[in-house]
């Protein structure tokens, strides 16, 4: 039995959404379609409040409801150290440790030459044009992929010349975890950013 139209593209537009197959895609649309409709146009309302309200600081990028951020406009947060990170919900990780007190920079993705995403598609000229604004650090807090890497050495190749202090965040063993699951790279890692105690 075909499906109706609208139910088919319905399944079409969700199967757009990362990380949605086809199956998932058809599950969830068939969810929408006995959800009593009161629930359907919160959903439908959301999407749309977010798209109109949600959008782009003009300064680091995150994601922000006014412009410029709150943490751009902070009277309290260290202008003076940057952490840059790939996506704006990596801000939001960085945040939970409640220890971080500068402000950020995010790229909006990594580079990726495969996926043909260099140096230009990402924001890079901005964070540049901040360093001269009496930027003393910025905090390289990439993801720990090959891209991310490649991304955070491209960036302190770039940086280092500008006469300001480039970190990169820790990597290793996750708390809680045992040694003897820990992969090579992961215990390379950790050995190399090993602290004294």
């Amino acid at each position: 039995m075909p499906l109706p139209e609208p139910l088919v593209r319905l399944v079409e537009e969700l199967q757009r959404l990362p990380g949605i197959g086809a199956k998932s895609a058809q599950r969830l649309a068939f969810h929408i379609l006995k959800t009593p409709r009161e629930e359907t146009d919160r959903l439908a309302d959301a999407v749309r409040e977010v798209k109109e309200r949600v959008t782009y600081c003009s300064v680091c990028n995150n994601i922000t409801e006014s412009d410029p951020c709150v943490y751009c406009r902070s009277d309290v947060r260290d202008q003076r150290v940057i952490c840059v990170v790939e996506e704006p919900q990596n801000v939001s990780a960085v945040e939970k440790t409640r220890e971080f007190k500068g402000v950020y920079h995010v790229l909006m993705g990594a580079l990726s030459p495969l996926q043909g995403i260099g140096p230009d598609d990402l924001k890079i000229k901005s964070l540049l044009a901040r360093i001269d604004n009496g930027v003393a650090e910025v905090i390289l807090a990439t993801n720990p992929t090959v891209e991310g890497e490649a991304t955070a050495i491209y960036l302190a190749r770039l940086l280092k010349p500008l006469g300001v202090r480039v970190t990169r965040i820790a990597m290793g063993v996750p708390v809680g975890s045992d040694l003897e699951y820990t992969d090579e790279i992961t215990m390379q890692k950790a050995i190399e950013g090993r602290r004294e105690v």
